[in-house]
């Protein structure tokens, strides 16, 4: 029996990491997506003969159906199921790169940049209902992290590489080929990837008889009743508003206006400012696992992590606000790092804290729901923006320091609503149970909800009846 066990224990452990590694690439591409506007804005403006207004229109075509999307996502993943889900709008992200690739006029980038952003708009919620069914709750934090990380490779790709590859083939090539890359991701995605341990032909973990698509052992929700929690919960609110000044903090700035005000402030080449652009990713590659550990293993709480980066935030929009124009190189690079660690490394906490004040059961429509507020600050950040620019003029075809001043008090005032909201949060690692919690208190202290955890360490009985030989 402990030998089946010990067998079964191996092939989940072994099976869950190829999961991930295909849900991560997808997570890449989704942020791929997100900022390569920054790095090609030049292009885009000339090809299609445009002004700031309408390429933050056009960079935000994008985040608009992704934030709609975000509750629908969430309720797919927990009707349709997430593989399914992701499978079905990765084939949709993947035509629409290669359409804006191919777009021989304005409205036609607008369409394919739509297309884009309906079809990764849920992956990272499935990604993480998958995710929350194959790791253990104790586990979950870290391995947010990582899927962070990897995200920041994807960042990593849209800056210095993709400034080299614009140079070399044109921006159209490289939003083609990421496109093609997708349709080769959504067959891998339907093949391989299950939705829990127990669905049929999860790399020989076959499903259990009296199993269901939740992650414990409790009734499931309808959507609807599911939704109606969430929105019920008043701790969700302060949540909702720090997602919501962090996205649009890191996606206006990162994703789109950074780079220009490299370009027209200090003068930098393509090559260079993408070079400084990328310490985003890096920061972020760094921040999620650091931030991730720390709120789990050393604060064993994650309002301190929160309050910790939105402080530094805060800080790094004083410090641009006040000396714009007057940084020297290395502290650029210094200020875009900690901007990724703190604006961006920091939300695998901030999804966590979200997926903790709620029951396994709703974690697609909680994870939707929380990730709608983030892409509606991108989506209207990075066009307002783009309109107090223009409202402050231009000298000659490039914007003046005091106009990128002026702008970035936006970014500042987010910041510091973003640090008031994290005072307001609920502290959810060290909570009382809650009462959806309560009512199978046995497995709750056991497993905390989690059937991954039930069926690694737990029900010794069950574990070498399901287990092929």
């Amino acid at each position: 029996m402990y030998t089946r066990r010990n067998s079964k224990q191996r092939t989940v452990l072994s099976s869950r990491w190829v999961i991930f590694l295909i849900l991560a690439v997808g997570y890449a591409i989704v942020y791929f997506h997100r900022v390569a506007p920054a790095v090609v804005a030049p292009e885009l403006v000339r090809s299609f003969g445009i002004k700031g207004a309408a390429l933050g229109f056009l960079a935000s075509a994008y985040f608009y159906p992704y934030a709609v999307m975000q509750l629908p996502s969430g309720l797919l993943s927990d009707s349709l199921g997430p593989r399914k889900t992701v499978t079905l709008f990765t084939v949709l992200a993947g035509a629409g790169a290669v359409v804006f690739g191919i777009s021989p006029t304005f409205s036609v980038a607008i369409i394919g940049r739509i297309m884009v952003g309906f079809g990764v708009s849920v992956l990272f919620v499935a990604t993480f209902k998958i995710l929350a069914n194959w790791f253990e709750v104790e586990k979950f934090a870290i391995v947010a992290g990582m899927l962070v990380a990897i995200g920041g490779l994807g960042w990593l790709s849209a800056a210095t590489p993709l400034a080299l590859l614009t140079l070399w083939q044109g921006w159209r090539v490289a939003f083609i080929a990421i496109g093609l890359a997708s349709l080769i991701l959504s067959v891998l995605t339907y093949l391989i990837v299950r939705d829990s341990p127990y669905q049929p032909r999860a790399l020989r973990i076959p499903k259990r008889e009296d199993s269901t698509s939740s992650s414990s052992g409790n009734e499931k929700l309808s959507p609807f009743e599911g939704l109606k929690m969430v929105l019920s919960e008043k701790y969700f609110w302060p949540l909702a508003v720090w997602f919501f000044c962090t996205g649009g903090i890191l996606f206006g700035f990162g994703g789109l206006w950074a780079g220009p005000y490299l370009l027209e402030v200090y003068g930098l080449s393509r090559a260079h400012a993408g070079n400084i652009l990328m310490m985003i990713a890096v920061g972020m590659i760094v921040g999620g696992p650091i931030l991730s550990y720390l709120s789990q293993k050393v604060f064993r709480a994650r309002k301190p992590a929160l309050l910790l980066s939105s402080s530094i935030v805060t800080g790094i929009w004083l410090v641009f606000v006040f000396l714009v124009d007057g940084l020297s190189l290395p502290f650029l690079y210094a200020l875009f790092f900690l901007l990724g660690i703190f604006a961006s490394g920091i939300v695998a906490v901030g999804f966590t804290t979200s997926k903790e004040l709620f029951p396994c059961e709703i974690a697609g429509t909680s994870t939707g729901m929380v990730n709608v507020f983030p892409f509606t600050g991108g989506a209207l950040f990075q066009p307002v923006v783009g309109m107090v620019l223009d409202h402050t003029g231009r000298l000659g075809s490039m914007y003046s320091p005091e106009a990128y001043r002026i702008s970035f008090v936006v970014f500042l005032l987010a910041a510091v609503v973003a640090l008031i909201s994290v005072l307001f949060m609920k502290e959810t690692l060290s909570q009382i149970a809650p009462s959806w919690r309560q009512k199978d208190p046995v497995r709750s202290k056991a497993t905390g909800g989690n059937r991954t955890a039930s069926m690694l360490y737990g029900e010794p009985e069950e574990v070498g009846e399901h287990v092929e030989s």
